[in-house]
């Protein structure tokens, strides 16, 4: 009986130390994908500006807006769709309604271009560079996931 009573707590405590490690990985794993999405943003905050300002008198600009346009969608798409572990579901919480609002400003702009009507100023002073100043400023956030 009493090796009976040994396995089993064994059998519990491994099980429950395979889940908390379960958690520790999934937490490293979310904080990854999250800084990489954080820099894909940056990234596209550096490089949406340029491409407004050219595409106003070139076509070839232009079409590239709208790719890289098309493509931050996506990516939100997809960022959004992840599936995070439950330290970080508050941060992703506030990342996906960064998104929202980010996608929306995206659509509009696009909306605008469709109609012939790019205004890089526009731009900076939309929803699109307010959603990402608010999802770059959670880079400390997930950075704390990781450690």
């Amino acid at each position: 009986m009493k090796k009976i009573m040994t396995i089993a707590l064994l059998s519990i405590l491994t099980l429950s130390g395979c889940s908390a490690l379960e958690e520790v990985h999934s937490s490293l794993e979310y904080a990854d994908h999250a800084t990489e999405y954080v820099n894909t943003v940056k990234e596209f905050a550096n490089e949406v500006p340029a491409l407004s300002q050219d595409a106003v008198t070139n076509g070839e600009a232009r079409a590239n807006l709208e790719k890289e346009l098309e493509l931050m969608k996506t990516e939100i798409e997809e960022f959004n769709a992840m599936e995070p572990p439950q330290i970080a579901e508050g941060i992703h919480e506030k990342i996906v309604s960064s998104n929202q609002q980010l996608s929306d400003g995206i659509e509009l702009y696009l909306n605008n271009i469709e109609n012939g009507q790019i205004d890089p100023k526009a731009l900076e002073d939309s929803e699109i560079m307010n959603s990402i100043d608010t999802i770059t400023g959670l880079a400390k956030q997930i950075e704390e996931l990781g450690n």
